[in-house]
């Protein structure tokens, strides 16, 4: 997980025991509050069943400095003061578009204040989610790297660019600061905890247990741009309608310029200025977005779907795919395909 692993943590509570708290505050997620808390005591018991010691591996408290909590939806949340962790994990909390974050976050100084003081106790910080807009604004992943839902990464780097951002980690760690990516991250880094303290075997079986996928590694493969906020102006969203037009046709950067009036290196420098990306990365991530959608509602073989995005070659393509998505073509097509019947290449 990098670098720091709060896995590997000294432990306070006892022998063999990892004492983890989770922080509350108004407004976060109370499935996030409970989520790893509830995998580790299911893994509790899978342990014993495995023949461990029947004794409590993880004593998980719920905390905050504030002596009453309503989560998100109005939930009421029982809480402990602040007191002694080996871990603390902070939930993450209903973020839009349209959310004030100078607002949401200006109303959680007590929050950030303690995050500032467990981590200088050299506390192992983790969030879950945009949480890690809490760890960010309280100054605790300037110059670390870091990840966070991919549906909101590019609002955290505008907003903290001192931030190493990996949009496309499912989980980073680095100098005793985690971060996840969304929602059902957190389950990924509660499996490691359990691998780390109880063994794969128990991780495996309590990842069975719960419906859990345990081998995941990015969540490329979940990032849909569709639902991205728009981005580029007028320039560069020119140059995408026009990509997108038709996503067969070679990329040629000489004719792309000469359509919009201006040189090659003007255009890749306007494009990259307003777009963050050159002209052909996002023509390759267009062509594997088409790709996706015919991977999940036909039953076209990877040749015809390479073809169709624009690749003569199908293991040209494959390799492109798998950059981009974390995942080979067949395997996305198993994952993501949902059950039915399919119809021809679209």
């Amino acid at each position: 997980m990098g670098k720091g692993d709060p896995a590997t943590c000294g432990r306070g509570g006892g022998a063999g025991v990892l004492r983890l708290g989770v922080l509350a505050y108004p407004g976060c997620f109370a499935s996030e509050v409970f989520g790893v808390p509830d995998l580790l005591a299911m893994a509790d018991r899978v342990a014993e069943a495995q023949g461990a010691p029947d004794r409590p591996r993880y004593e998980v408290t719920v905390v905050s400095p504030r002596r009453r909590v309503l989560a998100s939806g109005g939930w009421a949340v029982d809480v402990r003061a602040p007191h002694p962790v080996d871990v603390l994990v902070v939930p993450g909390f209903a973020l839009s578009p349209a959310t004030d974050l100078d607002a949401t976050l200006a109303g959680l100084g007590p929050e950030l204040a303690l995050l500032r003081v467990q981590a200088a106790a050299g506390v192992a910080l983790v969030s879950i989610c945009v949480g890690a807009f809490l760890l960010a604004e309280a100054g605790l992943l300037d110059g670390r790297e870091a990840t966070t839902s991919w549906l909101f990464a590019d609002r955290l780097t505008e907003r903290h660019p001192a931030v190493g951002l990996r949009p496309d980690q499912l989980v980073v760690t680095d100098r005793g600061v985690t971060t996840t990516a969304g929602f059902s991250a957190m389950y990924d880094f509660a499996l490691h905890l359990i691998r780390t303290h109880d063994g794969p075997r128990t991780a495996r079986a309590t990842a069975r247990i719960a419906l859990v996928d345990d081998a995941r590694s990015t969540q490329a493969p979940y990032v849909d741009p569709e639902l991205l906020p728009t981005s580029g102006h007028g320039f560069a969203a020119g140059v995408k309608r026009r990509l997108d037009r038709d996503l067969t046709a070679p990329y040629d950067l000489s004719a792309l310029a000469e359509a919009f009036h201006t040189s090659p290196r003007t255009l890749l420098r306007r494009f990259r200025h307003e777009a963050g990306q050159t002209p052909l990365a996002y023509l390759q991530s267009a062509r594997v977005r088409r790709a996706r959608h015919l991977l999940e509602v036909t039953d076209a073989p990877l040749s015809r779907i390479a073809v169709d995005v624009g690749y003569s070659d199908a293991s040209t393509f494959s390799a492109l795919f798998a950059r981009l998505t974390g995942q080979r073509p067949r395997d996305y097509r198993a994952r993501f395909r949902p059950p039915g019947p399919r119809g021809p290449s679209r």
